[in-house]
């Protein structure tokens, strides 16, 4: 039965015309759909959804639809809900739907119970709250659940201290450690989306600017590269040693934040921790710094923290607060310090979304599929369908690679043949 709530249903005409141009830049969850239309591969299954409700969403979800899987969707982000997607998700593709985009806490949750009420076999998060708010608040659901799948690197961080704590009740893949994921959507869709929400919300130009970037993982790696291929002076920030050189041999300056903090611009969080920034690095900021954070959760900038040394804040621009700081310096907050491409810009490009997307629809049918059931621990995608992803990728993009011929594939696979 069709549930939903949503802002605006007469939005819809606007999202489905959105959803249908990711859908043309989607090619290869193009070709699972049209197998998931034949085989039916998820009938049978219910299956509830806490993905940030994007264009790109949309059409995972159809493919998921198209698997024969009963979809319920929510938000695992206020304020990235796009609600014409929304809109169209339930007029145009019968799928029930709960997310409104600047849902405050109380209905951000409430939209969680609401998915979960569909009673699902199947999860598939990111972030974990969706995990977290069953295994906490609805753990009579939990036999019922086989297993589920999670996108984004601070939700298989949870889910691993759940699994190291045995609290973890059902088996998860981790779609964020799939290699067509993370060295593609991480690198490439957040080091592009990232930027474009900064330049939404402010208009600041990039080039000349001292750019500081919190992490250097995959997801701090493409914000860093491209920021300094706009022409900023990029500075790296890191508690990992081997990131730390690793950062500082791709040519930026690396250093702590408490050294950082005075000449940066623009500070950018993709850490996946809590409290990066700090009121004692907001303090001795430079009067008008930019402050934003692009990891899932907005933990990562201590707003409490910065509110106590502020005198004041007011909205200055859409998605741009200005709070004054007790010592006269203003420090401008983006997005409320919630994720910053997807709040105030329109997320990771359908391209790149197409290889992660590609990997939660093989991962659940992967997982429906198992004759012996996975342990309660978090897994990574099998490589064979890894490649096959990367492979349809390449066929998409008009690219042929070589092949091992028979005597390199001996080889390779033999330790007697010397130089």
């Amino acid at each position: 039965m069709l549930k939903y709530d949503i802002r605006d249903i007469a939005k819809a005409a606007d999202g489905k015309n959105r959803i249908e141009w990711a859908d043309s830049h989607m090619p290869v969850l193009n070709i699972i759909r049209q197998r998931f239309a034949k085989e039916k591969p998820l009938a049978g299954y219910t299956l509830a959804a806490c993905l940030h409700v994007t264009t790109e969403t949309a059409n995972l979800v159809r493919t998921l639809k198209a698997g024969g899987a009963t979809v319920a969707l929510c938000a695992s982000n206020p304020l990235s809900t796009q609600d014409d997607v929304a809109a169209s998700l339930v007029k145009d593709y019968g799928i029930s739907v709960f997310a409104i985009n600047g849902e405050d806490k109380k209905t951000y949750y409430r939209h969680i119970h609401q998915a979960l009420d569909f009673k699902p076999q199947l999860t598939m998060d990111d972030g974990a709250d969706l995990v977290s708010t069953l295994h906490s608040e609805r753990r009579e659901l939990l036999p019922g659940v086989m297993a589920g799948t999670e996108e984004t690197t601070t939700g298989v961080i949870r889910l691993r201290a759940m699994a190291h704590d045995g609290a973890l009740a059902y088996p998860i893949i981790a779609v964020n450690d799939s290699k067509t994921k993370h060295f593609f959507d991480n690198r490439y869709g957040t080091g592009q989306s990232t930027l474009d929400g900064i330049i939404r919300a402010t208009n600041h130009l990039v080039a000349g600017s001292t750019v500081v970037v919190a992490g250097y993982g995959w997801c701090g790696r493409g914000f860093a590269v491209r920021a300094a291929g706009m022409g900023a002076h990029v500075i790296v920030t890191e508690v990992d040693p081997v990131k730390g050189i690793e950062a500082a041999m791709d040519g930026f300056r690396v250093m702590s934040m408490a050294k950082a903090v005075p000449t940066g611009d623009v500070f950018v969080t993709l850490t996946g921790d809590i409290n990066v920034i700090r009121p004692e690095h907001f303090a001795r900021m430079k009067d008008g710094a930019i402050v934003c954070n692009s990891g899932h959760f907005n933990v990562e900038l201590d707003l409490d923290g910065l509110k106590k040394i502020s005198k004041s804040v007011r909205t200055v621009r859409p998605y741009v607060e200005e709070y004054t700081l007790k010592n006269g310096r203003r420090v401008h907050i983006l997005a409320e310090g919630r994720l910053i491409n997807l709040a105030a810009a329109e997320g990771h490009p359908a391209v790149v979304m197409d290889m992660s997307f590609a990997n939660q629809a093989l991962g659940a049918e992967y997982l429906v599929k198992l004759k012996k059931p996975l342990s309660k621990n978090v897994h990574v995608i099998p490589t064979v369908i890894d490649d096959k992803i990367a492979a349809m990728k390449l066929a998409s993009m008009d690219i042929t690679i070589d092949k091992l011929t028979p005597e390199q594939k001996k080889y390779l696979a033999s330790w007697q043949m010397g130089t």
